[in-house]
C-alpha cells in the first residue's frame, strides 16, 4: 500500500557567480550554496540564487508544546529529543495521493541539503508526522521512508495517537487537519507547509512544501538562524 515517490530528475546542477562579497559573509553564503547544490542535485530544480529579501532576524511565531510520538523503530520521541537542534517539520500520510508524494520528494531532497550545514552540531533534521496514525504504523512509515530515500539521522518519520497528533498539528504547529472532507485521493485535509523550528523549540517560519523557491528561502532562513538566532 506504500505509494512510490514521484519521478524526479536527479542530475546534478551547477553554476557560478563572479561577484565579490565581504569575507565575514562568505561562510554563511557557502552554507546556503552547499544546501542549494545538494537540493538541486536531488531534484533537478533550477533555483533563483538571488539574495534573500526579508527581515534581518526571523520572527518567533510560537513554541512547539510537549509531545510524545513513535519513530519507525518503535522508539518514543519527545520534544526533548530535538533540544539544541534545528528541525523542519511537515504533516503527511502514506495513503495520500494528493500533495504528500510531492511534499515527501521535496523533504527527501531537503534532508540531504540539511546535512550540508556541517557547522551545526548536530546538523538540522527533517521530521514528517503522519496524520493517519491508525494506518501509518511504524512499519508502514519505515517502508514509506525507504521508498523516498530517508536516512537515519537526516529524516525522521513519526506516528502516535490520532488525537495527540491532531492536537499537535492544530494547537502546536498551527496547521489545519480534517478528515472526511476531500476525495478518495486525499481523504484527510492537511497543510502542505514545512515548518522551521529552532533549537529552543520555537517556530520561526512556514514554507510551501511543494514550491522549490520556498525551499530555497527555507535554506536561506536556516543559515540566517544559524548566524543570528
Amino acid at each position: 500500500m506504500t505509494p512510490q515517490p514521484n519521478a524526479q530528475a536527479r542530475n546534478a546542477a551547477g553554476g557560478g557567480s563572479g561577484f565579490w562579497i565581504p569575507l565575514a559573509m562568505l561562510g554563511i553564503l557557502l552554507l546556503i550554496l552547499l544546501g542549494l547544490m545538494a537540493w538541486a542535485g536531488m531534484t533537478g530544480q533550477r533555483l533563483d540564487l538571488g539574495l534573500r529579501r526579508g527581515p534581518a532576524r526571523l520572527p518567533i511565531i510560537g513554541t512547539v508544546p510537549e509531545f510524545s510520538l513513535v519513530d519507525t523503530e518503535g522508539r518514543s520521541i519527545t520534544r526533548e529529543d530535538f533540544r539544541g537542534r534545528l528541525w523542519v517539520v511537515d504533516f503527511i500520510f502514506t495513503r495520500c495521493g494528493g500533495t504528500c508524494p510531492q511534499m515527501s520528494s521535496r523533504m527527501s531532497g531537503l534532508s540531504t541539503a540539511l546535512a550540508g550545514f556541517t557547522q551545526l552540531a548536530p546538523p538540522p533534521i527533517a521530521v514528517s508526522i503522519s496524520v493517519d496514525p491508525e494506518w501509518d504504523t511504524p512499519d508502514v512509515l519505515k517502508r514509506y521512508g525507504e521508498a523516498y530515500g530517508a536516512r537515519p539521522g537526516r529524516w525522521m518519520l513519526l506516528t502516535g495517537r490520532k488525537e495527540a497528533i491532531q492536537r499537535l498539528a492544530r494547537d502546536g504547529f498551527r496547521l489545519g487537519v480534517q478528515e472526511g472532507m476531500e476525495s478518495e485521493v486525499e481523504p484527510i485535509i492537511h497543510s502542505q507547509s514545512f515548518v522551521l523550528v529552532d533549537a529552543q523549540g520555537r517556530i520561526r517560519g512556514y514554507y510551501d512544501g511543494t514550491d522549490p523557491q520556498a525551499i530555497y528561502r527555507l535554506l536561506a532562513d536556516l543559515a540566517l538562524l544559524q548566524r543570528k538566532g
